[in-house]
């Protein structure tokens, strides 16, 4: 998903939701998130080539993930 597309969606579901004040806490993140890819792109990161999080995992490879189902050691669950 382009930022662009996702901050018109992100804007218009604050306001349908009765909050605008959202709008520019999402046009901050759309500006930085902007600037992370530009700077993927600027180093070469394999994550400058995906267009969207599927392909970025794929890109950089996926770390194994702890099964959420398990406890960690400190854990005071």
């Amino acid at each position: 998903m382009k930022v662009a597309a996702w901050l018109a969606r992100s804007i218009a579901d604050a306001e349908a939701r009765g909050l605008p004040q959202l709008a520019p806490l999402l046009e901050t993140l759309a500006r930085s998130t902007e600037a992370l890819r530009a700077a993927d792109a600027e180093f070469g990161h394999p994550a400058a080539e995906a267009t969207d999080v599927t392909n970025a995992v794929d890109a950089i490879g996926a770390a194994p993930r702890a099964d959420a189902t398990q406890v960690s050691e400190h854990d005071d669950r």
